[in-house]
C-alpha cells in the first residue's frame, strides 16, 4: 500500500528520478511506501476492506528532509516532520500498536538498480526544500514479475 506524490511535486521529484535512477522512474511513480506486503498479508480481504473504509482514515501530510545516499548509489528522501500521522495511519489499516517501525521516504534511486550515469546527490540537490506534501489518496498497489507496478485500488482520504 502506497502513498504516490501527487501534483506538481511529483513532476519535479519526476525529472530528478529520471536521471538518477530512470529504471526505478519506470517501474513506480514517486511514492512513500505504507504498509509493506508482509504486513498486508496478516489481513484477511474482508478486515483490508473493513479497514480501508474506516472513518479514521485522514490525510497525511509529510515533510522530508535532504536527499541522502544509502546502500552505495541510492538516493532517499527522509520524512522529517508528519510521522506521528504517518504511523497513526499505519496502525488503523494494520490494527496494531506493535508495528514495526517504519520511516516514510521517498526513494529516488534504489541499490538494487544499475548505477545510472547521472546518479549522484548534486543531481538531487534541488530537492532540498520541498514544501511539505499533502497525501489524500493511498493505493493498494502489486508488481507481478519484476513488471511496473499497477495500481488495485485507490482510496480517498477524508479530512473530515
Amino acid at each position: 500500500m502506497t502513498l504516490f506524490v501527487p501534483g506538481p511535486l511529483a513532476a519535479e521529484i519526476e525529472a530528478v528520478r529520471h536521471v538518477v535512477d530512470p529504471i526505478q522512474k519506470r517501474l513506480i511513480p514517486a511514492h512513500v511506501t505504507l504498509c509493506r506486503e508482509d504486513e498486508l498479508g496478516r489481513l484477511s480481504e474482508m478486515e483490508l476492506d473493513a479497514r480501508l473504509l474506516s472513518p479514521h482514515l485522514k490525510p497525511v501530510t509529510l515533510r522530508f528532509g535532504e536527499p541522502e545516499a544509502f546502500h552505495g548509489h541510492g538516493i532517499v528522501m527522509y520524512g522529517i516532520e508528519g510521522l506521528e500521522d504517518f504511523r497513526f495511519l499505519r496502525q488503523t489499516i494494520l490494527g496494531a500498536l506493535d508495528l514495526k517501525p517504519q520511516r516514510p521516504h521517498i526513494t529516488l534511486a534504489h541499490p538494487r538498480n544499475p548505477q545510472a550515469p547521472g546518479n549522484s546527490l548534486d543531481r538531487a540537490a534541488g530537492l532540498r526544500t520541498l514544501p511539505p506534501i499533502n497525501f489524500n489518496t493511498l493505493c493498494l498497489i502489486e508488481q507481478v514479475m519484476g513488471s511496473p507496478w499497477q495500481v488495485l485500488r485507490s482510496i480517498e482520504l477524508s479530512a473530515s
